[in-house]
């Protein structure tokens, strides 16, 4: 047997909830008149009465009374599923790792939001893993554009170099404490971003100084914490110049060596996702917009690419 006319079913289950055309019709934005043959055309199709009517109006029959709940189930499954639909349609999930997030993303988010507030933006702050970007869950990220094990069915596009030197707080250099050589830093304590300590090891291996043992120092779980242990005169930080650039223009950092910086070993922040979303229009429009953003960040550092 073929399906009802979509139509009779919802005039039905409005009239069945409602106890009346007149409710229904209303609900449907109809009249009462459509309301009624529709229902008649549906108890054609199925062959059995619906309602009785009666003086007072319309009740439910007993096979009235099966066929409702089925349906205001079905109908309420539809609505909450195009619901969710048309909700990711207009989201878009963003993850980026955290000292970027905070100290670069998350400061110039409120200007998308407020260029596009049709589009509704979460962000997870929090790293891909070693296996990369999970297509599953998010439509983009922001991370550096050589990270090991990233899926080839994964676009890419460069924003700004990340950019490395030493930095430490002005109180740090005060007396005969001074850095005029690379060397010198060995009577500081380095402060490391992560406990895998990648940071010092880069820039020492950059520029040969053997002197200093990559390896010492204390680490922290994060560069934001790194940095503020520098402001506070713990120690000097390998600090990345786009996302320290607050404490570098307020001068609660400084550069002890400002000639010898070194580029991130894995490559430039980048925009990145899977390339079947890449041309979603809700992807698009973020792509646009944080390409001119990372335009103006890398004319800052342009003079300091390898």
């Amino acid at each position: 047997m073929r399906l009802p006319p979509l139509n009779s079913l919802r005039a039905f289950e409005a009239a069945a909830r409602h106890n009346g055309f007149i409710a229904a019709a209303d609900e449907l934005c109809v009249t009462r008149g459509a309301v009624s043959r529709h229902v008649k055309l549906l108890e054609e199709h199925l062959g059995v009465n619906l309602f009785r009517r009666n003086h007072k109006g319309v009740e439910l029959t007993l096979a009235g009374s099966e066929l409702l709940p089925i349906l205001t189930q079905s109908f309420g499954a539809m609505a909450s599923k195009c619901e969710n639909i048309s909700a990711d349609a207009s989201e878009l999930r963003i993850i980026c790792p955290p000292a970027l997030s905070i100290r670069w993303l998350f400061p110039r988010l409120e200007l998308f939001r407020d260029m596009h507030p049709e589009i509704r933006v979460r962000l997870t702050t929090d790293f891909y893993g070693e296996k990369g970007f999970d297509t599953s869950e998010y439509d983009l990220g922001i991370s550096v554009e050589n990270l090991p094990g990233r899926s080839s069915d994964i676009v890419t596009l460069p924003l700004f170099p990340a950019i490395l030197s030493p930095a430490c707080a002005p109180s740090i250099l005060e007396g005969e404490k001074s850095i005029s050589a690379p060397e010198d830093i060995c009577k500081f304590k380095l402060l490391h971003e992560n406990p895998r300590k990648e940071d010092w090891a880069t820039w020492v291996q950059k520029f040969g100084v053997k002197e200093i043992d990559p390896t010492r120092g204390e680490a922290f779980p994060n560069l934001d914490m790194a940095t503020k242990a520098a402001v506070m005169g713990s120690g000097i930080v390998m600090a990345d110049l786009a996302l320290c650039r607050e404490e570098l223009e307020l001068g609660t950092l400084v550069l002890p060596l400002a000639h010898m910086k070194c580029a991130e070993p894995y490559g430039q922040y980048s925009l990145i996702g899977p390339r079947d979303r890449w041309n979603d229009t809700k992807v698009r429009k973020f792509r646009e917009w944080i390409a001119g953003n990372a335009n103006s960040e890398a004319l800052i550092y342009i003079n300091e690419r390898e």
